[in-house]
């Protein structure tokens, strides 16, 4: 079963990188854009085949390793 993980700084959090694509965005033309936030994205291939024990999976391994929990916040899905 696959689960994706994003891993999103939390609002509030300076996102230099975000605030480097937005600035890039702006001198390539792209003037609508407000605001940028960069984040990361994980896609993992898991031995499960119950959805609920995969996303719960997936969760524990955001909490224990792929997010920082003070500066990060994490969303799972699974397909």
């Amino acid at each position: 079963m696959k689960a994706t993980v994003t891993v999103m700084l939390k609002t509030g959090v300076l996102d230099p990188q975000g605030k480097a694509i937005a600035h890039a965005l702006g001198t390539l033309g792209f003037d609508n854009v407000n605001d940028v936030r960069a984040g990361k994205v994980i896609e993992l291939d898991l031995n499960e085949t119950d959805p609920a024990k995969a996303r719960a999976e997936a969760e524990d391994m955001a909490r224990k390793l792929l997010a920082n929990g003070v500066i990060e916040s994490f969303r799972v899905e699974v397909a």
